[in-house]
């Protein structure tokens, strides 16, 4: 799946583009639930590769865990400058 038009860009977008804020899942992953068991497996998969050679691993493993509540477009925390008016 393409995104070359506006139809096709927003299933590719929900159901093809895995977002990297919400653990490099689909949005409709995601909203299923299936997120839930795809990144218990990820983590299974990572820890017993890091297990097997370790020498392979410079750093920590990726958190799999899943994200709480996220939004598209959260609010922006205001600067003082922005309270103070």
């Amino acid at each position: 799946m393409k995104p070359d038009d506006g139809l096709n860009a927003s299933r590719w977008y929900n159901e093809a583009h895995r977002h990297s804020g919400i653990g490099y899942v689909t949005p409709e992953q995601r909203h299923q639930g299936q997120d839930i068991s795809l990144l218990a497996n990820r983590k299974a998969v990572y820890e017993a590769a890091r297990k097997a050679r370790p020498g392979r691993w410079s750093r920590q493993c990726r958190q799999w865990q899943r994200e709480g509540v996220v939004m598209l477009n959260p609010d922006k925390p205001q600067n003082a400058s922005e309270k103070a008016a």
